[in-house]
C-alpha cells in the first residue's frame, strides 16, 4: 500500500463524520461567536471545509510561505457544504499524485524568509491536514452544543445520538 493510500482512506472515513457535523450547522446562526476572540460559527465551519484542499495544496511545493490567518464569513450554510465537497475532491486528486518518495521528503514552512519548521511532508499532512481538522471539528461540536443543536455521533455516542442503540 502506498503511503498516500493510508491518508486517503482515513480522509474518506473522517469526511463522513465531518460532513455530519457540518450538516448540523444552523444557517441562521453563522455569525454567532462563543467569545469575542473566537471565529464565528460560519468562519469555523468554512475553515474546516477548506482545510483538505488548502493543506494538500500547501504540501505540493518543497517550501511554503505561511499564510495570513483571516477567515471569510460564508454567505450561507450551502457554501460551507459545497466548499467541503470541492475541497475533498481537490485534496484527493493532489494526494493521489504523491508517491512515497515525495511523501517522505522534507517540507518547510517559512514566514518572511525564515524557516519555521522543516519536517517530512507526510508528517505535515498528518498533523495539519488530519489532526488540525479533528481539532476544529471538535471545536465546532462545542459550538453546536452551546447553540442547543443536537451533536452527531463522532467516534461513539453523543448525548444526542447513539449509533449503537
Amino acid at each position: 500500500m502506498r503511503l498516500a493510500d493510508s491518508i486517503l482512506m482515513e480522509m474518506d472515513q473522517e469526511a463522513q463524520t465531518t460532513k455530519r457535523v457540518l450538516d448540523r450547522v444552523p444557517g441562521d446562526k453563522l455569525t454567532w461567536k462563543p467569545h469575542a476572540k473566537s471565529f464565528s460559527l460560519g468562519q469555523l465551519a468554512l475553515h474546516i471545509a477548506s482545510v483538505p484542499a488548502s493543506v494538500t495544496a500547501a504540501a505540493v511545493p518543497d517550501t511554503f510561505e505561511a499564510p495570513g490567518f483571516s477567515q471569510a464569513e460564508p454567505r450561507n450554510r450551502q457554501e460551507v457544504l459545497d466548499t467541503f465537497s470541492q475541497s475533498l475532491l481537490s485534496a484527493k486528486e493532489t494526494l493521489a499524485k504523491m508517491d512515497d518518495a515525495r511523501l517522505v521528503s522534507m517540507w518547510s514552512l517559512t514566514r518572511n524568509g525564515k524557516t519555521l519548521m522543516s519536517i517530512p511532508r507526510i508528517a505535515f499532512l498528518r498533523s495539519i491536514l488530519m489532526n488540525h481538522l479533528y481539532h476544529h471539528r471538535g471545536q465546532l461540536s462545542v459550538y453546536l452544543r452551546m447553540l442547543e443543536v443536537p451533536v452527531p455521533s463522532i467516534y461513539g455516542p453523543s448525548a444526542d445520538e447513539n449509533p449503537f442503540a
